[in-house]
């Protein structure tokens, strides 16, 4: 029996965080081929590029899985096949579910040098890397028409631990009870530039229904949490929306189950395009019914009642859309269960196993080149 090869998945980002849940579940679903090494960012870039450098050293890894253009992570794996002469001989493969320089334009704030740096890091991370990832079926058109191969393995999701499961206590504790829940999961940070933050979809939505028997939850936290919450002040909605902190990623399902529907929104430009979301694959793994903007992978594996039209990046008229699609739930019912068929979708296409063998294949395919 040949000796397992070792791999190091540079994680940008800490130990929990969503691109390291990804890691771990690729590391321990390859463990029979790779030895699989996780190496986490720390906070401050510097000290992070020196650790992980300093850490692939000790490891001699015979590849580096970078997760996310992040600039520590890919400096360090660039650093490491420098200063040890095995630049082109330890294969890296860059995993990356953004346009991060479109996102730096979108989202502002940076100023024009900022975004130059971003793009300079996607450019070099992109056209360095011996193997590219990506989670976005469109993400992998927009790489190939700049020259660009690339493989697509979304955004996954441990299926079994998704599972639906019942949610009446939490409803109870939560003042949920008798009413259509709609609501989103995720950081909601605010875009001074745009003047938004995720979750601003679901309070206008809620101004809309005011007085209707549906409630928005939100559950995270950020920067706009607190104004979303002026926002539903302002709109005499307090009590119609919401707001629970966030909430450890074991209990994560059982939140989602007091969620009768769940949004999930990206803007219609290339920013939004690329995506799959980590979110999509854990709301069809519970079997919720989504309302889902038409754009990205939700565009290609959602049923057409689940899927709105939403046009560029701050769409105004779209919370009027959702509010005539909940409204039609309210009247009927019954059709909630459609949500229930989304499980065998997240099981085929999002599944950690089966993404879990793309990488195997990218790995070995990147190792024979070597």
């Amino acid at each position: 029996m040949s000796p397992r090869r070792r791999v190091a998945f540079v994680v940008n980002g800490t130990p929990g965080s969503p691109m390291s849940t990804r890691a771990e579940a690729f590391a321990r679903a390859l463990a029979a081929d790779f030895d699989g090494v996780l190496l986490h960012r720390h906070p401050r870039k510097l000290r992070a590029i020196a650790e992980l450098v300093s850490g692939l050293r000790a490891l001699r890894p015979e590849a580096v899985y970078v997760l996310d253009l992040g600039y520590s992570g890919v400096a360090a794996a660039a650093l490491y096949g420098a200063l040890g002469r095995v630049l082109g001989r330890c294969p890296r493969v860059v995993d990356t579910g953004d346009a991060i320089a479109a996102l730096s334009r979108s989202v502002g704030g940076r100023g024009r040098v900022g975004e130059l740096l971003t793009e300079g890091l996607e450019q070099f991370g992109l056209r360095t890397a011996n193997a590219i990832v990506v989670r976005g079926t469109f993400h992998q058109r927009l790489l190939a028409e700049q020259g660009l191969a690339s493989t697509v393995i979304q955004d996954g999701v441990h299926v079994e631990a998704f599972l639906p499961r019942p949610a009446a206590e939490l409803r109870r504790k939560l003042g949920l009870e008798g009413v259509l829940t709609v609501g989103i999961l995720g950081s909601s940070i605010w875009s001074e530039r745009l003047r938004v933050a995720v979750g601003w979809e679901l309070v206008e939505l809620m101004r809309l229904l005011k007085g209707r028997p549906v409630k928005g939850v939100l559950i995270g936290d950020g920067s706009g949490v607190p104004h979303l919450r002026e926002r539903c002040r302002r709109y005499g909605i307090e009590e119609q929306v919401r707001f629970i902190d966030r909430v450890p990623y074991a209990s994560v399902p059982e939140y989602l189950g007091a969620l009768d529907v769940v949004l999930s929104t990206q803007s219609n430009d290339v920013v939004g395009q690329v995506r799959t979301t980590g979110k999509l694959p854990l709301y069809m793994a519970n079997g919720r019914f989504i309302l889902a903007t038409d754009v990205g992978e939700a565009s290609l594996v959602l049923p057409g009642e689940m899927r709105v039209p939403y046009e560029g990046v701050v769409d105004s008229t779209y919370p009027s859309r959702l509010a005539e699609r909940v409204e039609g739930l309210l009247a009927r019912p019954e059709r909630l269960r459609a949500g229930e068929a989304l499980v065998g979708v997240a099981r085929e296409r999002f599944d950690y196993t089966v993404l879990a063998a793309r990488v195997r294949d990218v790995l070995q395919r990147v190792m024979r080149a070597r």
